[in-house]
């Protein structure tokens, strides 16, 4: 499983108590763990846990401190019992660009030989806090369609409430893949649907400039978009849930995919 760029799309739709959409366009990083150290060898824009053009930093993931996203992956398999003999481990996520990220959400794929054992859904907000919502399955690792569903954990927006659940639809295919997490209320009324899809392309030094091109400042656009989307959601009167306290990073395991 070679590391690769993704040019995607990303689209929220807010369905209650009005309607509202942001889209734009967005790069990611399809990265395998295990060739981490020789990319960085190979590509001078790209670094390991070093400033650059881009850069990919394991403390922005996992335990997020000084252990691998490795242990932490080996960890969290061991805790809820997730057996394999081979484990290979794909991040989906955005890179550092000059040293900056915000990444709201980065999935992590495990696999064990031909098989997709778990996937590891990393939350954050806007204040810098995780949850990671963590599945298990055996399905083919080349081609899959995945649904899955668990109750929200995590504060992650000031305008959603926290008794409320998502549906996670993650398709991959043709080397194209597909996100929806769909978010309910307590009534089972859709509030909102967020997705990603795109095209994976091979990881090189030529793509990596057309990864700049297509969205040059990835994470301050992203975090940009959020704050420019809350005033929106303010004018249109949106209600303010405030959060009760603030946590540590979380984990939890949601059952079967």
């Amino acid at each position: 499983m070679n590391s690769q760029i993704l040019l995607s799309s990303i689209v929220h739709k807010r369905f209650i108590p009005f309607k509202h959409k942001l889209q734009y366009k967005v790069p990611s990083l399809y990265l395998n763990i295990d060739d981490l150290s020789t990319i960085n060898q190979q590509y001078t824009f790209f670094s390991l846990n070093n400033f650059n053009l881009f850069s990919f930093y394991e403390c922005d993931h996992g335990y997020r401190d000084q252990r691998s996203i490795r242990t932490f992956v080996i960890d969290s398999l061991s805790k809820y019992k997730i057996k394999y003999q081979n484990l290979k481990i794909m991040i989906l996520c955005f890179p550092r660009i000059l040293g900056y990220v915000f990444d709201p959400l980065s999935i992590i794929y495990c696999f064990d030989e031909n098989k997709l054992i778990s996937i590891l859904y990393e939350v954050k907000n806007t204040t810098n806090e995780q949850h990671t919502y963590i599945f298990k399955g055996d399905t083919d690792s080349k081609d899959f369609k995945l649904s899955h569903e668990c109750a929200k954990q995590f504060y992650v927006s000031p305008f959603i409430e926290m008794e409320a659940y998502y549906k996670f639809f993650n398709k991959m295919f043709n080397d194209q893949i597909n996100i929806n997490i769909d978010l309910f209320d307590k009534n089972n009324k859709k509030v909102l649907t967020a997705s990603q899809y795109g095209k994976f392309i091979e990881f090189n030094s030529k793509n990596m400039l057309k990864f700049l091109s297509y969205n040059p400042l990835l994470g301050f656009k992203v975090m940009f978009g959020i704050l420019y989307e809350a005033v929106k959601i303010i004018s249109k009167g949106g209600k303010y849930y405030a959060r009760k306290k603030k946590p540590n990073d979380t984990i939890s395991f949601e059952g079967n995919f």
